[in-house]
């Protein structure tokens, strides 16, 4: 499956959608996500806290027991360390409950926004109607190469990239 990559909107746009960006606060994600880069992993207590502003409705699946402080520490370590993209990945769908969106989520706040976040919000803003089933690891690799060209031609961050997406689909969906 093929990942569309033409915004429905005008480059100039972004900023102001950005500033109107009106989902939940994300002051603890944001802070776990410092947390974890300065420690090179996250702690269980800070990936419920990211996964939790993702999507507290899925709270059962990632905060399963088998989601332990070393399994995450060890896992996210590997995540946030390498330099191989797949592997990063990868590496957060081995947790309990941790889906596509969710592991670009952790990505996204743990390396300092330099993955976007892989929601079908933005993709729709994106012109793609609906998220492929299953994602793919190429089909993320497009999207977030999309999305890193996307920002730097607009010249803005990446979490400015996700709140504009997200905000520009709240507003035309």
């Amino acid at each position: 499956m093929t990942i569309k990559t033409t915004p429905r909107f005008e480059l100039e746009d972004l900023r102001a959608l950005a500033a109107r960006y009106s989902y939940r606060d994300e002051t603890a994600a944001i802070e776990a996500g410092r947390r974890a880069r300065i420690a090179g992993f996250y702690t269980r207590k800070d990936v419920l806290a990211v996964c939790g502003w993702k999507s507290a409705r899925t709270r059962p699946l990632w905060s399963h027991p088998a989601n332990s402080e070393r399994v995450v520490r060890e896992v996210t370590r590997v995540a946030l360390s390498t330099k191989i993209e797949q592997l990063k990945i990868a590496a957060l769908l081995v947790l309990r409950g941790v889906s596509w969106p969710t592991a670009s989520v952790l990505l996204h706040f743990g390396t300092n926004n330099r993955y976007p976040i892989l929601d079908y919000r933005a993709l729709w803003s994106l012109g793609n109607d609906k998220p492929p089933a299953p994602y793919t690891f190429e089909y993320w690799r497009a999207y977030t190469e999309a999305c890193r060209r996307l920002a730097k031609q607009a010249g803005i961050t990446m979490r400015e990239l996700d709140r504009a997406l997200w905000q520009y689909s709240k507003e035309h969906q």
